[in-house]
């Protein structure tokens, strides 16, 4: 097995899953903190547009060949979910507890991208050199991968993992902190 391959599959079976459980770690700290008593609907929001600004370059790089393109788009998901999470942790932090397995959580929650970016790079980096060059010409476009990585299966697989551990559960809550800002504002 080459390096490349190694690199693959160190992506797929060890760091999506990671962040997968920092990402429910995350939920379980939300939970204890009665999240939708405090910082409510904001901080729920941001959480999910966290996870889809992580979500895009991930499905991409799982389904299409990793060019100029993907590459471009994965730079800039990752730059947004940065910001993003500075503007989730000083909007809450004033708010609620930000506990110590909470900010554990984070540290994996904001380093894996960032990883997964750089093995990413590393894997591709002919591709790498080409954006950092202009030679974008035939790099621009969405080419589906010859042969799924992880095989067959790994993709439903892993969509099935992730909608378990993350998706499910940031849908609850968000669903929790509306009932309770609906309900606030029903009182007012």
């Amino acid at each position: 097995m080459d390096t490349s391959q190694l690199l693959i599959n160190f992506l797929l079976f060890m760091l999506l899953p990671i962040w997968g459980i920092a990402g429910l770690a995350d939920w379980f700290c939300h939970r204890a903190t009665k999240i939708e008593h405090t910082s409510g609907v904001k901080e729920t929001l941001m959480h999910s547009v966290m996870g889809i600004q992580i979500a895009i370059p991930l499905v991409l790089c799982l389904l299409y060949t990793v060019n100029v393109l993907i590459l471009i788009i994965c730079f800039f998901t990752w730059v947004l979910h940065e910001v993003v999470a500075h503007a989730d942790v000083r909007y809450a932090s004033p708010k609620r507890e930000i506990s110590i397995w909470e900010m554990h959580a984070h540290n994996y929650l904001g380093t894996l991208p960032m990883y997964m970016l750089i093995t990413i790079v590393i894997i591709n980096w002919p591709q790498f050199i080409n954006l950092i060059s202009f030679n974008w010409q035939g790099n621009m476009s969405l080419v589906p991968v010859a042969t799924p990585h992880g095989g067959s299966g790994y993709f439903v697989s892993y969509v099935s993992f992730m909608a378990v551990v993350c998706v499910f559960p940031y849908i609850e809550e968000n669903i929790r902190c509306i009932r309770v800002a609906l309900k606030k504002r029903a009182v007012s």
